[in-house]
């Protein structure tokens, strides 16, 4: 590549695009794809073209019980759990909003470290950015905040993304300490297809194939998520990671929920008032604190990370 710098910031600028509109493609997909089940799909389908181009690129994958059982919890963590929270969770909360309560991922990324033996102290700059960002979250989770959304449902639904949140940190850090010596690409893509066998089968015992109908609407939507969300944009991901320091190839968390409000906005007439703009802005900053505040820097980029394998 005679320009590898320029193609890292297309590649860049691709991550913020397409992981930005998964949301919006999730809440299109939702229409007529039962949660269980487009989940299931999306990083079934995801996993097994991604082992393919793994063994193509010559990625030794591990054949030993110990080393398959972590990537087998860690995929439970990160999909059946983790990215089936905000599926589920955006039949009810809307696509921009649900961006936005994903950003807090590096609180909780950092809350573990923090109760680890020899893990990342959160500091002070650390705690107040943690505050400031769930300050942001509970305005978002209140009538006016919502725009209009608001329900029980719209609440649980809230929650579940945080719960959510938290079991993509968990298995981030298990999958940071347990498997550093897996081949990134094999390792991502047996996950996938881990998490997603799991929470397919779920999808099949619960009898959402009753319900499973496409439409070339929802169709495109779920054609965007697997090949546009998950192939292209993880590969561009890490291409981008390979020639840009990881800190800036992780500022994609900030723009991936602007881009998502603006969508849901645009396309799907989400309700965008003053104070969610303000929840997103106080969110961000939260962030940003936390993810430049010392010692959690390096577990809020490992976060970071993780998040690019769920967004894919």
């Amino acid at each position: 590549m005679k320009h590898p710098r320029a193609l890292a910031y297309l590649a860049f600028a691709t991550i913020c695009l397409v992981w930005g509109t998964t949301y919006l493609a999730i809440r299109i997909a939702l229409e007529t794809i039962p949660p269980l089940l487009l989940t299931g799909t999306r990083f079934v389908v995801a996993g097994s073209v991604m082992l393919v181009v793994a063994r193509l690129r010559g990625e030794a994958l591990p054949r030993d019980a110990r080393t398959l059982a972590n990537i087998a919890i860690v995929g439970i963590l990160l999909v059946s759990v983790g990215n089936f929270s905000v599926i589920w969770a955006e039949q009810w909360v809307p696509s921009g909003l649900a961006a936005l309560l994903v950003a807090t991922a590096p609180f909780w990324m950092a809350i573990i470290e923090g109760f680890r033996t020899h893990g990342e102290r959160v500091n002070t700059r650390g705690v107040i950015g943690m505050l400031i960002g769930f300050a942001g979250v509970a305005m978002l989770v209140t009538p006016r905040g919502s725009g209009g959304a608001w329900n029980v449902r719209f609440v649980i639904g809230a929650l579940a993304i945080q719960v959510g949140s938290f079991c993509w940190q968990l298995g981030s850090a298990r999958g940071k300490y347990n498997l550093q010596h897996v081949p990134l690409l094999a390792s991502s893509a047996l996950q996938m297809l881990f998490g997603g066998l799991v929470i397919g089968t779920l999808g099949l015992a619960f009898g959402e194939t009753s319900r499973y109908t496409l439409n070339a609407r929802t169709f495109a939507a779920l054609a965007y998520l697997t090949l546009a969300g998950s192939i292209v944009g993880y590969s561009a991901y890490l291409y981008a990671l390979k020639h840009l320091r990881t800190t800036q190839t992780s500022l994609y968390t900030y723009v991936n929920p602007v881009v998502a409000v603006f969508l849901g906005w645009l396309i799907l007439n989400e309700p965008l008032t003053w104070l969610s703009i303000v929840a997103m802005i106080t969110i961000l900053a939260g962030v940003a604190l936390v993810q430049t505040s010392g010692r959690v820097r390096a577990a809020s980029i490992a976060s970071s990370e993780t998040e690019a394998r769920e967004a894919a």
